[in-house]
């Protein structure tokens, strides 16, 4: 069988994407630990009925990476949610606004409980937009650079990017990070609008704009960035 696109095979429980690559030199399994997928890398030359065997061989070790996963955080009434880095309790009762409302302590919605995950976080996108489009007209005048649209998305790979043309766009999630986390990813964003590389001179202007080397804050997204892709999950 050759295969030009992803295909797909079942590994127990496990879905597996095949991905056949001309530059991979070896089989090679990974399982993403932002969506939980498995992923089977085959070299160009080598046959899919031995990868697939030599995957149904890894089983164990599959299994056993996908139960180090992060826990899925459904949307349900009655949950502490963190915005922003506050702490909120998620209340909800048929009769309310359907448009969520955020008081001193708690975020208040109702409508029908179906479609309480869509509308929290259509609402949780919006906070994240306001949030960090100020923030990045704030760290863009301390830059003494110009930034275009501000925009936010739901990318796997990346927390933020920067265009040739300056607009930054960056992930929702990061309103359920803590602020510091949120405003180090900012402040390496609009560096980029000075250095579109990560030489040393830019990171010098990311420990500039944010007052110190954001090492503590990288660290948190490699421990614990993963997790915030399974907000929402059931």
């Amino acid at each position: 069988m050759s295969l030009t696109q992803t295909d797909r095979f079942e590994l127990g429980n496990q879905r597996v994407d095949i991905v056949r690559s001309p530059r991979a030199r070896r089989l090679r399994l990974a399982v993403d630990p932002r969506s939980g997928r498995v992923r089977l890398t085959v070299p160009k030359r080598t046959s899919l009925h031995a990868a697939i065997a030599w995957a149904h061989d890894h089983h164990d070790w599959v299994a056993g990476q996908a139960a180090k996963l992060p826990k899925a955080q459904p949307i349900q009434p009655d949950m502490i949610l963190t915005v922003g880095g506050e702490s909120l309790r998620l209340e909800w009762t048929p009769a309310l606004s359907r448009i969520p409302k955020r008081t001193q302590d708690a975020v208040r919605v109702g409508g029908d409980l179906a479609g309480l995950n869509a509308r929290l976080t259509r609402w949780l996108k919006r906070e994240a937009l306001r949030i960090l489009d100020a923030e990045t007209r704030e760290f863009a005048l301390l830059a003494g650079v110009v930034v275009g649209r501000v925009g936010v998305g739901d990318p796997v790979g990346r927390w933020g990017s920067c265009s040739s043309k300056g607009d930054i766009r960056y992930s929702w999630r990061l309103i359920l990070a803590p602020p510091d986390v949120r405003r180090a990813t900012v402040a390496h964003e609009v560096a980029h609008r000075v250095h579109m590389n990560h030489s040393a001179a830019f990171h010098a202007l990311v420990a500039e704009l944010y007052g110190r080397e954001p090492q503590a804050e990288r660290r948190w997204l490699v421990a614990n960035g993963a997790a915030l892709h399974w907000f929402g999950k059931a």
